[in-house]
């Protein structure tokens, strides 16, 4: 992937271990818990099914949390960013962008950043992925969880 420029249709990033191997395993484990509950009713196949729901919501939690502080970081650094790049009144305004929009906006380039800031807090471009795809510069983030 570092050989590659990354771009609107490559920027998504996928774990192996966890969307690959760890996620289905988990979530093939639950159905088969409720299968053999309904099969088969008793004390010890609800318990393995609450144990294999807790499973999965544990592995969720392992992939959610650190996306969470992750994107408390972007929203840190594009802050900083704006009030580098842009003008004084322009960066103030915006601090009102949701850290979806943010997130989005982390791929610009410098020198379309605040075209794209200006369109976003206008409301012509609302979405995360309208965003993303409005960037005609990729700026690479392949420092993500």
């Amino acid at each position: 992937m570092a050989d590659v420029p990354q771009a609107y249709e490559n920027h998504t990033r996928y774990h192996a271990p966890f969307h690959f191997f760890l996620a289905p395993v988990l979530l093939t484990n639950f159905v088969v818990a409720v299968v053999q509950l309904v099969r088969d009713p008793g004390l010890d196949r609800g318990w393995w099914l609450v144990v294999s729901a807790a499973l999965v919501v544990l592995a969720a939690l392992t992939r959610l949390n650190p996306l969470k502080v992750q994107d408390r970081v972007i929203r840190l650094e594009e802050s900083l960013r704006y009030y580098q790049l842009l003008p004084e009144e322009l960066a103030h305004r915006a601090a009102s962008l949701t850290p979806a929009q943010t997130a989005a906006l982390r791929f610009a380039s410098d020198e379309e950043l605040e075209g794209l800031v200006r369109q976003v807090l206008e409301g012509r471009l609302t979405k995360p992925d309208e965003i993303k795809r409005a960037v005609k510069h990729w700026r690479a983030d392949n420092l993500r969880v």
